[in-house]
């Protein structure tokens, strides 16, 4: 035995193949290699001395994988097959075998210093100086107030900071995503104005986590606990999972746990209910089984039609489209042309992957359809219409 897989979760699946039709890999090919079943298969290989770190077939289904995860709400074991696939990639990708460009994205982020350069110019907030304010708050900090500490699934538990030094709830700026989509960290602090943004703060871990480095993955990930107050609320659907994994479900929520539909206005400022549609985040709704509240925001305010396959991925995977990008395209034009054909005039992403996944597609194909990330969508609705709220789909 290697050692190099949790030998419990490593046992719990019974091949039963449940698992087969969730997974769009094992869609697409239909080899049982590139199936959650199949790889369990290798990862045992490997952890028996079966087959070498070096096998092409290992090397190939470790970077074939999207790690969507959608094979773990239909598992009739609880196999943690997301943990699984982490364990196999620490592994798999040591040294030279480790893809070139999920190294350097790693490397970027794990420089604090540089993290915060990624946003000065684009994210304007009072960083680190945003004071609490129950009165201005009201009911949209309720649901993101301070909760106690919980065991996260990795055995570790990150007690919160002393709530009574600031606000209840902390907002978290994504590393990428504050440079490449800033409107959606100002959304997010208008939609819930008594969130902290403190400037410290780094990367959550979730890129290394799912590239290769799962020790600094989960590291990065408490260290980011300890510096944020209260409970942790964030804009991406992978951090989030990955926070929750790391420091306890309790100290996380995504934006659309934390907001009450009931400060969310109903009107139409450009003439009538924007038709709207979603297209999940894998790890948001597979991880932590958080997919109905963004529905029931959307649907309050907009006229909302589900796209059959909203639950699949779209091919974005955190890393998977720089890496793979002939396979991830494939997969993204099925999903555009499922969300073309519900006749929505937007689509609605919660995880920046996503967002920049749907914009580069709809873009390419001179699409009418818009991609927005909830926060900014949910920005022209949150306080009644004024003459100069425009249309939401401006800007």
């Amino acid at each position: 035995m290697t050692g190099v897989f949790d030998p419990e979760e490593l046992s719990r699946c019974i091949s039963c193949g449940f698992c087969l039709p969730a997974c769009p890999t094992y869609a697409e090919t239909g080899d049982e290699a590139s199936s959650p079943r199949g790889r369990i298969n290798l990862m045992r290989a490997l952890e028996t001395g079966r087959l070498d770190a070096d096998d092409p077939t290992l090397l190939e289904q470790s970077s074939a994988c999207l790690g969507c995860r959608a094979c773990e709400p239909v598992c009739p074991a609880g196999v943690p097959y997301g943990s699984l696939l982490e364990q196999w990639r620490e592994h798999q990708w040591r040294g030279r075998r480790r893809p070139p460009l999920a190294r350097l994205l790693t490397v970027v982020v794990s420089m604090p210093p540089v993290v915060r350069v990624m946003g000065w110019g684009r994210f304007v907030l009072p960083a680190g100086r945003a004071k609490h304010d129950p009165a201005k708050s009201g009911r949209r900090t309720e649901r993101a107030a301070t909760a106690p500490p919980a065991s996260s699934a990795s055995g570790t538990s990150v007690p919160a900071p002393d709530p009574d030094a600031g606000t209840g709830a902390s907002l978290m700026l994504g590393c990428f995503e504050r440079a490449m989509f800033p409107k959606v960290a100002r959304a997010a602090r208008t939609l819930l104005p008594g969130l902290a943004v403190p400037d410290d703060q780094g990367c959550c871990g979730a890129l290394h986590a799912h590239n290769g480095e799962l020790k600094k993955g989960r590291a990065l990930a408490r260290r980011l606990g300890e510096r944020l107050p209260g409970r942790i609320v964030t804009t991406s659907g992978g951090c989030a999972a990955h926070l929750a994994d790391v420091i306890g479900r309790d100290r996380v929520a995504e934006l659309s746990e934390a907001i009450d539909p009931a400060t969310l206005t109903a009107h139409a400022p450009a003439g009538h209910r924007i038709k709207v549609t979603l297209q999940d985040s894998c790890h948001l709704r597979n991880g932590l089984s958080v997919w109905r509240e963004p529905r029931a925001l959307l649907a309050r305010v907009a006229d909302f039609v589900e796209t059959p396959g909203a639950a699949e991925c779209c091919g974005a995977a955190g890393t998977y489209a720089l890496l793979r990008p002939a396979a991830s395209r494939r997969i993204l034009d099925r999903k555009l042309d499922a969300i073309e054909a519900t006749g929505a005039e937007v689509v609605i992403a919660v995880n920046p992957g996503c967002l920049r996944q749907l914009r580069t597609g709809l873009r390419r194909r001179g699409s009418r359809v818009r991609a927005m990330h909830l926060a900014e969508f949910l920005t022209a609705f949150h306080a009644p219409p004024t003459p100069a709220a425009g249309d939401p789909m401006a800007g």
